[in-house]
């Protein structure tokens, strides 16, 4: 029976290998280039082992959402070129353009706050996003021809350096998705005709990178798809040959044999229905595993797949195993790579009624992470 190192609870094993194959795979896949997406700390994986990982694999940027994400990527010696998009009101840029962190512009006072920020012999790098239907952030149409015009002449005098064009998709639909590719184009088109040629234009993120060409425009985001997990639902990471990065592992921490009619967990929601096994895991919400899987959540022991019984609790939850030889120390998985016989983080998803993306993302700190390379 596999076992954890002794002393340790409970830990994700993040497989960088993995991480770098899949943003190698990616890259073949959509010929484009790759901007790496590495925020909320790489989607639970390790924001810095991530970047790492992905240039490795071909990937010649990363994203993240927020400046502090990008200094902290520098902070750690990453200096390949970071854009980060969103922006608190009345934020200065002056530390991030000491860095060479390129900023994503969503409004005219930002196009002027970046501005601002430049240095004498140093254009601040901006990426200048269009709403074309998200209705998120993003360069309203209306907007579009005074924050082009400024840009334009902000960089003609050496203040700002327009590195790109973006957007982002709805993935509600295809036909959706063509016509917020279409408001791009006007967008671009626009831009042109006011003096701006970005090298770069991205709009697509792993799920439109994959499905729908039209939308790559040579660079394309890659974020769920880069850790191994797949955008769509009815289509596994096996079908889009991606690996998962991320097993969440636990140690059983006490074997209890119950006799039929026992309750168990808060609320007896699960009664024993006979006499059984019960084995307790020590992971719970307070680690991200969602409480909203109470009754649902699958995992494997020692090989033989089982699902939570009662309620997951803060800390922990209970498996009944029924007869199964379990023994305190025993490794319990609770997601990885169905392939190896791991419960998918689908599987989680589905049992809580949310996306892979959150069961990841949602790990907390008090998992330990520990690198590894298959």
């Amino acid at each position: 029976m596999t076992r954890l190192p002794a002393g340790v609870l409970r830990e994700a094993t993040i497989d960088v290998g993995a991480i770098e194959d899949n943003v190698r795979h990616l890259r073949r896949l959509t010929e484009s280039e790759i901007i790496a997406v590495v925020k909320a700390d790489g989607y639970g994986h390790g924001a810095v082992r991530s970047a790492v990982a992905a240039l490795a694999g071909g990937a010649t940027r990363l994203g993240v959402a927020d400046i502090a994400e990008a200094i902290a990527l520098r902070r750690a010696g990453i200096d390949a070129p970071i854009v980060a998009w969103l922006h608190a009101p009345g934020t200065s840029f002056a530390e991030a353009a000491s860095l060479g962190i390129e900023l994503g512009i969503s409004s005219f006072e930002q196009l002027l706050a970046a501005a601002a920020a430049a240095s004498a012999d140093r254009p601040v790098a901006v990426h200048l996003k269009l709403e074309t239907g998200l209705s998120r952030n993003g360069i309203a149409p209306s907007d579009q021809r005074i924050v082009f015009a400024e840009a334009a002449r902000l960089e003609r005098i050496g203040r700002l350096r327009v590195v790109a064009l973006f957007s982002h998709l709805s993935n509600a639909s295809a036909d959706d998705d063509r016509a917020a590719l279409r408001a791009f184009e006007d967008g671009v088109a626009l831009a042109a005709s006011l003096g701006l040629a970005p090298r770069l234009r991205h709009l697509a993120a792993t799920h439109a990178a994959i499905d729908l060409p039209e939308t790559r425009l040579g660079c394309v985001r890659i974020g769920i798809g880069m850790y191994g997990l797949s955008p769509f639902d009815g289509r596994s990471s096996a079908d889009l040959g991606l690996r998962p990065a991320m097993t969440l592992r636990g140690a059983v921490a006490a074997v209890r044999r119950v006799p039929a009619g026992t309750g168990v967990s808060y609320g007896y929601d699960f009664r024993a229905p006979r006499d059984t096994t019960l084995a307790l895991v020590p992971l719970g919400y307070a680690d991200g595993v969602p409480r909203q899987a109470s009754g649902a959540g699958p995992v494997t022991i020692g090989g033989r797949r089982f699902e939570v019984a009662g309620r997951i609790a803060m800390d922990q939850f209970v498996v009944d195993v029924s007869d199964s030889p379990v023994s305190v120390g025993d490794e319990v998985v609770l997601f990885g790579d169905p392939t190896l016989g791991a419960p998918a983080a689908d599987d989680w998803a589905a049992a809580a009624g949310t996306i892979n993306y959150e069961i990841v993302t949602r790990i907390g700190p008090r998992v330990m992470r520990r690198q590894v390379s298959a």
